[in-house]
């Protein structure tokens, strides 16, 4: 979803080299037009701290191009400026499955036989345009039956995932697309060194559209259709949008579409809708990362500059009248209720939107705004929040609201109200206004150390027609609207003209049930090649070579007067720090230790309420955390240089000098409590967490090493504010991201005082992983999917294993153009995702898994269980697609760059399993020997004949269980016993 706070801060820009209160007005910020050398004109914007170049090729497209040299990459996006707000009425969902297809290939991708392939896609065509005219069921099925019959024959001269296979070749990761209201974009992220096969590869995939493989790919689209109709999030998210907009398609037309019209699929009205939309004046390419500007413009102008101009006209969207009324809507599934609230605003490029932005973050900015300090850290809800988005046409203000126990969701309602009714009388401090906008640049300083979020806002600025210089003054814009000015706004905007949507908890009567229409397995044909591909198979790119860290000169080490480590890295690229207090013990050392930190949120000191603490983190523009994990704790420290010291005094000072509030804990067990309730509802979280862990480790887990709320009624809050105190008196270590290293420590040695002689840590719990095989463990859950994992225990750690199971996963379950992936959703369309790994241990003395993963309609699981157990015994050989998999592995681990702070989290992560030196040299140079009767001796070896542990979720009324027990033993579980939850978890009140 593109209404989370962080997608805001990606889509501000700013010049800030420091969050100072010195303002950035008197620098002028404009747009000037130049040429290069080689008289392509662009436009730039000054003291623009992205350095965007913008050019418009002779055709109308857009290319955005932008210099960041971290790493020898380039992130791209092809973004189209059309999404599901343009579908025809009687074909929705139409934009969303033009995205599946693009990736099908042309008339020279993806085929063997054009000439011969074109005449039975044609023939496919118009049985689709029959089928959708037919209007009696007897009719429809003969109709698609021979459609079926036709597509078996015409997979005869397609070549599945070619364009995939050339994409991972290149060593692009993040291979996908999205599709929304108003746009379709297209993403990868490559190599700086493959630019000319990319850019070779992307002009001859958007020069037109061939709907292959049709049929099979329109079973995934309703297997994801499926996992919407699962999630409850989507349907509240529908209904609000209804509500809020029951005229413009922002509300009348999901993304996705109707069961109805994917039932019904137009060809002819997809290939309409490309040839309309598709066109590069409509079109954007987006370029950030290592690059030449001079060298990619003309190698873009060479391939995508040919394209043909066409005047391309948008519809006309129906207009909105005002909401002046409060719209209620219900939606119903098995999750936590919750509540939304939700009021329309203008969109891009208005006043609004700077306005609603702002109030939005004095609401809530997850420290200290109206909703964080009134009701989640006094907390009086389970959880509560809000955020914007911002649309061409319209935008909207949505607020969000879980209930603890007891409470009901009009109760939260109005708690949320309350809030916005402070902000429209300026219950709120004068410095709040500063402090807000500081934090937003602070994001940015984050965010555009990153070529992937600065691509993002580029995108985002080319599909909303919002000039790149009115982006980079957002935030001078903010700082010119007074508090006055926004409580005026507060007033007119906020009133009874809101959406409120209740997600209550029980059975969804608007379920629609999908049929399972029987397709015939399609040919991959994956021994085969179009010429296209041979062609593009011949393209040299210059020589990209691997970089690997030298960990014992990457980071370095000083002491601090009372002789703790501390480990740094200097940060080269801003004035952001980041601090990091690291305890090697954990939940499993103490298990009250997680409860401990947890409650420090909550507390103020003698000196400082919690509220007051909340504010003057805020006002530094800085921000902490002290949290558990089962075998470490953090404390954590992170914002703008000049202001660590005194954010260290601070934190220092709440942990020294919390004080034990009774009520607090109280709402904190409460919490818990309520929490343990949700969590039972959380299909992933029962499947990943739960299912899994009983899966490894069976009755004895460090998951289920919780202590039950009975007992945690009885604890005395002091216990555990001293357990945090003690912290200190624990060995312990410092790693240091940022610049001044010896400031850094200074305020160490006055703020973080420790005894001499430090405690060595307590005894961790052993949790020894079960062997797996012959159990099926089941969890009876309401949704239309069923979702299944498999869990074989491997061998024992080996370092010298890592180069065969990264060449191993890559070949056969992870990716879109993997064997898993192949046969299971583009040939058999059992599932919308399936993969399968070997997964390496995260510690030297843990063993490594085979995993495999479907998600598919109940009504396929015996045929998805069937398809994924013959590939886990019998893995197909393909040596073209075998030397892409080592190519593609081999080009990955060339352009990897671990740099800044990740220097240091790979090398913690190293250590654990034994390792001190970056072990991607030896893994490169073992992939660069290895033959596909390696890859099979390893596949015999490890994963051939393994026995599985499976882990089941579905609705049992759905799920053959029959089938099921061919896998094992079937036990149906209780979810209380597999987090160890007590069935009644009273709390007092």
């Amino acid at each position: 979803m593109r209404h989370l706070k962080l997608v805001l801060a990606i889509a501000i820009i700013s010049f800030v080299t420091s969050c100072k209160k010195s303002s950035s007005n008197d620098l002028a910020v404009k747009t000037e037009t130049q040429k290069d050398a080689d008289g392509f004109s662009y436009q730039s914007v000054a003291n623009d701290p992205t350095g965007l170049r913008l050019y418009t090729l002779d055709n109308g497209l857009k290319v955005y191009l932008s210099k960041n040299t971290d790493e020898p990459k380039i992130q791209t996006y092809i973004a189209v400026r059309a999404g599901s707000n343009y579908d025809p009425k009687e074909s929705t969902g139409l934009a969303h499955y033009l995205e599946h297809m693009v990736f099908k290939g042309t008339d020279e991708v993806g085929t063997v036989d054009w000439e011969t392939e074109k005449v039975y896609l044609d023939s496919i065509s118009q049985l689709y345009e029959k089928h959708r005219a037919a209007k009696d069921f007897d009719t429809k099925t003969a109709i698609y039956k021979e459609i079926d019959r036709i597509s078996l024959a015409a997979s005869n001269f397609s070549v599945a995932n070619e364009y995939d296979k050339m994409s991972s070749s290149l060593g692009a990761t993040g291979t996908n697309a999205h599709t929304w209201f108003e746009e379709t974009v297209y993403k990868n992220k490559i190599p700086a060194n493959e630019l000319d096969k990319f850019l070779t590869l992307e002009s001859e995939r958007f020069s037109q559209v061939v709907l292959r493989l049709f049929h099979t790919e329109l079973e995934a689209v309703f297997e994801e259709f499926n996992r919407g109709q699962d999630s409850d999030g989507r349907k509240r998210y529908a209904a609000m949008l209804e509500g809020l907009f029951p005229n413009h398609p922002y509300g009348q037309q999901t993304t996705i579409g109707t069961a109805e019209h994917l039932k019904n699929p137009s060809m002819v009205d997809i290939h309409n809708y490309f040839d309309k939309y598709y066109v590069p004046n409509n079109m954007a390419v987006v370029l950030v990362g290592d690059l030449d500007f001079n060298e990619t413009i003309k190698k873009v102008n060479n391939t995508f500059g040919k394209f043909e101009r066409k005047e391309v006209k948008h519809p006309e969207l129906p207009k909105e009248t005002p909401l002046n009324t409060i719209v209620k809507k219900e939606v119903f599934g098995p999750t936590a209720e919750s509540v939304s609230i939700a009021f329309r605003s203008g969109g891009v490029n208005t006043k609004e939107e700077k306005l609603v932005t702002l109030a939005d973050m004095i609401l809530a900015n997850g420290n200290a705004g109206l909703i964080d300090l009134n009701l989640n850290q006094k907390q009086v809800v389970q959880y509560a929040g809000c955020s914007p988005t911002f649309l061409n046409d319209y935008g909207y203000h949505s607020f969000s609201g879980s209930p603890k126990e007891g409470q009901t969701l009009d109760q939260v309602k109005a708690l949320l109200l309350e809030q916005i009714e402070k902000l429209k009388k300026g219950e709120f401090d004068d410095w709040m206004l500063d402090a807000v906008i500081n934090d937003l640049k602070k994001s940015q300083l984050k965010e555009y150390e990153n070529s992937t979020a600065v691509a993002s806002a580029y995108y985002n600025a080319f599909i909303h027609n919002e000039k790149w210089e009115d982006k980079v003054k957002f935030l001078d814009d903010l700082k010119t609207i007074t508090k006055q000015e926004l409580v005026d706004f507060a007033n007119t905007f906020y009133k009874d003209n809101y959406v409120v949507t209740y997600k209550r908890k029980g059975v969804d009567d608007n379920i629609v049930k999908v049929q399972n229409p029987g397709i015939t397995p399609v040919n991959l044909n994956r021994g085969a090649n179009s010429k296209f591909i041979e062609d593009f198979n011949k393209i040299e790119s210059a020589p990209l070579k691997p970089v690997y860290v030298d960990y014992a000169s990457a980071i370095k080490e000083t002491k601090t007067d009372s002789g703790i480590k501390v480990s740094y890295i200097n940060n080269e690229i801003n004035d952001l720090f980041d601090m990091n207090i690291i305890f090697d013990m954990g939940s499993d050392n103490d298990k009250k230790l997680d409860l401990a930190v947890g409650y420090l949120e909550y507390l103020g000191t003698d000196k400082y309420t919690n509220e007051e603490l909340k504010k003057e983190f805020y006002k530094l523009g800085v921000d902490y955390y002290v949290n558990t994990g089962s075998e470490k704790t953090y404390i954590g420290l992170n914002g703008l240089k000049e202001n660590m010291p005194k954010g260290l005094e601070l934190l220092e000072h709440l942990i020294d000098n919390a004080v034990p509030n009774q009520e607090a804990y109280v709402k904190y067990v409460q919490s818990i409590a309520k929490g343990r309730q949700n969590n039972k509802t959380n299909k992933g979280s029962i499947l990943r967490r739960g299912l899994m862990n009983y899966a490894k480790y069976g009755e004895n887990s460090s998951l289920r090493n919780i202590i039950p709320v009975s007992e945690l009624n009885k604890i005395d809050p002091k216990e555990l504010v001293d357990l945090a105190k003690d912290l200190k008196n624990y060995k312990q270590r410092v790693f240091y991201y940022g610049k001044d290293i010896d400031n850094a420590v200074s305020a160490l040695n006055t703020s973080h005082k420790v005894n001499d002689q430090l405690k060595d840590y307590p005894k961790a719990l052993a949790f020894n992983e079960q062997e797996t095989g012959g159990n099926v463990y089941f969890v009876d859950f309401d949704m239309v999917q069923s979702e299944m994992m498999f869990l074989a225990k491997g061998e024992p750690f080996k370092a010298e294993n890592m180069a065969a199971s990264t060449l191993f996963n890559t070949y056969f379950g992870g990716g879109l153009s993997s064997i898993v992936f192949q046969e299971i959703r583009e040939s058999k369309s059992l599932a919308y995702s399936a993969w399968s790994n070997y997964s390496t241990a995260r510690d030297k003395d843990d063993s490594n898994y085979v995993m495999a993963y479907i998600g598919t309609q109940a009504n396929k699981m015996p045929q998805a269980i069937d398809a994924m157990m013959d590939l886990m015994n019998d893995m197909p050989e393909s040596e073209a697609q075998f030397n892409a998999a080592k190519e593609s592995t081999l080009k990955k681990i060339a352009a990897q760059r671990i740099n800044k702070s990740n220097i240091f989290w790979s090398y913690e992560r190293l250590q654990k399993r034994g390792m001190t030196k970056d072990n991607r040299e030896a893994m490169y140079n073992a992939i660069k020997d290895m033959t596909l009767a390696d890859l099979r001796g390893f596949f015999n070896k490890n994963i051939k004949g393994e026995d599985y542990n499976v882990m089941v979720i579905g609705n049992k009324k759905d799920v053959d269980l029959k089938a099921l027990s061919k896998l094992g033993k079937v036990q149906e579980m209780d979810i209380d016993h597999l987090f160890n939850y007590e069935k009644s978890e009273n709390v007092k009140m």
